[in-house]
């Protein structure tokens, strides 16, 4: 975007930022509540929940005013295949002072993405390989040195400096990068062909407590249907508890916090622990296409470029029981996402067609890898090069008013240069995260469009609550990781204070009428982002 077209844009954006749209608290309400009910069963794609699920969310487009989106039809298929892991052996280390077994469920959890009957692994060597990152623009390779083809990797969670205060620091300090991510650890452990990949869990800096790698990653897992059934993946992937981690290094005469600390140093180099890994389990496959719901808002006089809003309307359906209650119902993540979505929509709708069409995208399988938003961005009903940038909403806040937003993954794209002074003509700052060690950005579907070129906004309320302050607004926060998220206990509340999912919608709102009314507009990445280089390919002229 030319530096005269964001100043113009900001101007305008500022002055219009003054009047909020009118976004349906009763619509936030009653969709939330719906979609998180029991008879929604937890919303797990290809479920009989689905078919509900997908059957609600296009009567709220309908009635919002949205038409349907995919060539007159209101879904786009998404081949799914589900693999359900069965009998699952313990993990079983020998070779040690004494052998190790970790038993499925409390100590470890084990998956696979091949799309196979039956994995086994036998004797096969172990070798702890730090964080598992191979960065060469930092200079830094855990494998360097080291051949792991047929072998188990050990690795941790989260990037090497993640203890660093603020962003200083090889991979930005406290700031999680995609390296610390675990999908780029098991990708990157396949890459290197290694045979079982296992992360050691650490709840501070993975963000998250065991129930919920436990509730994540047992039963039904999904991945997309592709040629090769994923052959190219390592057998075994898959977490072990801290404590058993200990047990499995104080077996091999290793001294797990010493290997930690040399790990967190460039030049660290792998160190095989002198162990075997047996294990196994088999699989049972089914094959099934899930559904994203598409609807579109179509421009009056550029009705093919597209400006994008997104939420997932998926979440874990049946889970681990808690006091006799195992359906996971995901009121907060992320029915009230898709709340959002629909609010948006009747509150564009009803303000009339802008220039540019908007689109309107509930995403399947976002809790299995972020799948409805990876297929669609592969596979886009809207060209890319002809998306303009867009919203996505994870999670809103139920809490309250907030002093502050806060934008995820700051530094990155110029769109966040246009929500700025709409969020500052609201009265409210723009704080930094106070959490950058979750790696936010990366666990979301903007993801999905981040990584093919498209600016997506992620930001929402900061913790500074208007009633309550930074304290109240934190421990909120706690609370909800510690005792509801990924648990059966995330429910609807009726005494929830919507003020700042509206705060936040109407910054959405007039972000999203600013970029589909300024046909000048495109808003590209920081020259010093990894996605720039995709986007200004998928645009050339520009």
């Amino acid at each position: 975007m030319r530096v005269a077209a964001i100043a113009l844009l900001l101007c305008t954006t500022a002055a219009t930022a003054q009047t909020p749209p009118a976004i349906s608290v009763d619509t936030l309400k009653t969709v939330t509540q719906t979609l998180s009910s029991d008879a929604y069963e937890g919303r797990a794609p290809t479920t009989p929940a689905e078919t509900k699920t997908v059957a609600y969310i296009v009567e709220r487009m309908k009635a919002a005013g949205l038409k349907p989106g995919n060539a007159g039809q209101w879904t786009q298929a998404v081949p799914m295949v589900e693999i359900t892991a069965t009998d699952v052996k313990p993990f079983v280390f020998t070779g040690g002072r004494e052998p190790v077994s970790l038993n499925y469920r409390t100590d470890m959890v084990a998956g696979t993405y091949r799309v196979v009957p039956k994995v086994d692994v036998k004797d096969s060597d172990v070798v702890f390989v730090g964080y598992g990152v191979t960065a060469p623009e930092k200079d830094w390779d855990d494998y360097a040195g080291v051949d792991v083809r047929g072998k188990t990797v050990v690795m941790l969670v989260n990037d090497p400096d993640w203890q660093t205060p603020g962003r200083d620091g090889p991979f930005e300090g406290r700031a999680m990068t995609w390296y610390g991510r675990w999908p780029y650890k098991f990708e990157n452990a396949a890459k290197h062909g290694a045979a079982a990949a296992i992360i050691i869990h650490q709840t501070e800096p993975a963000a998250y407590g065991w129930p919920v790698v436990q509730s994540s990653w047992t039963g039904p897992q999904l991945e997309l249907d592709e040629r090769g059934d994923h052959m190219d993946q390592s057998q075994v992937i898959g977490w072990m508890q801290q404590a058993a981690a200990l047990k499995l290094f104080a077996s091999a005469g290793k001294d797990l916090g010493a290997l930690t600390a040399a790990a967190q140093t460039k030049g660290f180099r792998a160190v095989p622990l002198g162990v075997k890994l047996t294990t196994g389990f088999g699989n049972t496959i089914r094959r099934q296409a899930s559904q994203n719901v598409v609807g579109i808002l179509p421009g009056k006089t550029a009705p093919k470029d597209v400006v994008l809003y997104s939420a997932h309307w998926d979440h874990l359906g049946r889970c681990d029981a808690v006091d006799g209650d195992d359906i996971c119902n995901g009121a907060v993540d992320n029915a009230t996402g898709v709340a959002g979505l629909i609010a948006l929509a009747e509150a564009q709708a009803k303000a009339g067609p802008a220039k540019r069409s908007m689109v309107f995208l509930a995403v399947t399988a976002e809790e299995s890898g972020l799948l409805g938003s990876r297929y669609y961005a592969e596979h886009p009903v809207y060209p890319l090069a002809n998306t303009v940038g867009g919203v996505n909403m994870d999670v809103l806040n139920v809490e309250g008013a907030t002093r502050d937003f806060v934008l995820e993954g700051a530094g990155k794209s110029e769109i966040e240069d246009l929500a700025k002074p709409i969020v500052l003509a609201g009265g409210r700052t723009i704080a930094p995260e106070p959490n950058p060690e979750r790696g936010g950005y990366f666990r979301s579907d903007h993801f999905s469009f981040a990584k093919l070129g498209v600016p997506m906004l992620s930001g929402s309320s900061g913790e500074d609550l208007v009633k309550g302050g930074t304290a109240a607004g934190h421990a909120a926060t706690l609370d909800y990781i510690a005792n509801r998220y990924h648990k059966p206990q995330d429910q609807y509340d009726a005494n929830w204070d919507w003020s700042g999912a509206v705060q936040d919608l109407s910054v959405y709102y007039t972000l999203g009428r600013q970029l589909a009314d300024d046909t000048s507009a495109w808003p590209n990445w920081y020259r010093t982002s990894e996605f720039r280089a995709v986007r200004d390919r998928s645009r050339p002229a520009r």
